[in-house]
């Protein structure tokens, strides 16, 4: 796809709405190397994503595939699903819910354009439209970006948009894997994609939800307990409901409602937990405070925000990362993210972990390591 140009690529959208025209498009697209992918959806007011649009790009033509038309989208998933062909995306972790939530398969391999331009030098956190004007000196429009995809017919100023997200996919995909190759690089960016599919493929446990909570670190571990259920309970809900999470209960009301560890039903209520709202849940919350208040199984304490002395080490480290970042040019945000270097700050024995065992290691773990182990030492 190396010698693909700019004028080879029709933009006209190619609308498929049958199951045979899919069939049809799928299987001549698996006979190639890479296929540019995207999505269109909703999701104002449901937990998951309302799949609308499905758009891939062979780097000649854009086709827009109409998932609420066609009865059988299994030539579609098996596409997705042919580890022979690459699925050129940007910025793709809710595509890639989304098309979960339609095919009930995540995309893989996958070529992560926003991924793969931080980690050829340019700037970190691209979006589509910067990243294309930058390679390819094309401006995008951006007229169409809060559009109701879920409408039938679409109007034309939809479909030339929704073409266009994929129109310039291939080319950018071809310039950035040069790149990658020349720097002996793409071992990297291959390492980042896996991760962005299995976490994909694992979406974070209920359990777990409770350590994003603003404040939790205030709270008691029999406090954390409390917390930790309801927010469990609410994830479960919201999904099994497909409702936002705070249309079900805020975060707010769980935090407060753990810290008071309630009773009684008429010391539930406040705001955001009144009237009908109390009526329906009161009695289940009650019941889920009383369960997680007689748990042997306390979380530990979370951690609290950096002390002054923690903050000027943070602040060392962030100069250290700026360093290596600037040796290896590499923005200093695809190395090392600000929660990492918090966790290494109040590790009692700093370790490595995650993102920075991997190619990370020898760029900016273990010399960020060294760096930690000197200024305790100083």
């Amino acid at each position: 796809m190396t010698d693909l140009k700019t004028s080879s690529v029709d933009t006209t959208p190619v609308w498929i709405d049958s199951s045979e025209a899919l069939k049809e498009l799928c299987e001549r697209l698996r006979t190639q190397g890479a296929v540019a992918l995207d999505t269109e959806f909703m999701r104002s007011r449901t937990f998951y994503p309302l799949p609308a649009l499905v758009q891939l790009g062979d780097g000649k033509s854009c086709y827009l595939i109409d998932n609420l038309a066609i009865e059988d989208l299994e030539p579609l998933r098996a596409l997705l699903l042919d580890t022979s062909v690459v699925k050129i995306m940007h910025s793709c972790s809710e595509d890639l819910e989304t098309l979960d939530r339609l095919l009930g398969a995540v995309p893989e391999p996958i070529f992560d354009t926003q991924i793969a331009a931080a980690i050829s030098g340019m700037s970190a956190g691209l979006g589509y439209a910067a990243t294309v004007n930058q390679l390819l000196q094309i401006d995008l429009p951006k007229s169409e970006t809060r559009s109701d995809w879920l409408q039938r017919p679409l109007s034309e100023s939809q479909k030339n948009y929704a073409a266009l997200d994929v129109a310039w996919l291939p080319l950018v995909y071809a310039l950035l894997l040069k790149k990658l190759r020349e720097q002996e690089r793409l071992e990297w960016l291959r390492e980042d994609c896996r991760a962005v599919v299995e976490a994909a493929k694992a979406p974070e446990a209920p359990e777990l939800y409770y350590r994003k909570v603003k404040g939790a670190w205030r709270l008691r571990p029999n406090q954390l307990a409390v917390l930790q259920d309801l927010c469990a309970w609410r994830e479960r809900e919201a999904r099994a409901r497909n409702m936002p999470r705070n249309h079900l209960l805020k975060e707010n009301v769980c935090m407060s409602l753990a810290q008071a560890m309630s009773k009684y039903l008429a010391t539930l209520s406040q705001p955001g937990l009144e009237g009908k709202t109390l009526r329906k849940y009161g009695d289940t919350l009650l019941e889920i405070i009383a369960r997680a208040s007689e748990r042997d199984d306390l979380p530990q304490r979370l951690p609290q925000p950096l002390n002054r002395e923690q903050g000027e080490v943070l602040k060392l480290l962030r100069q250290k990362v700026n360093a290596l970042a600037e040796a290896a040019g590499l923005p200093p945000e695809i190395l090392v993210r600000k929660k990492e270097l918090e966790q290494l700050v109040q590790a009692a024995t700093p370790e490595l972990e995650g993102r920075l065992t991997g190619w990370r290691r020898a760029i900016v773990g273990e010399p960020l390591l060294e760096e930690l182990k000197s200024l305790r030492n100083s």
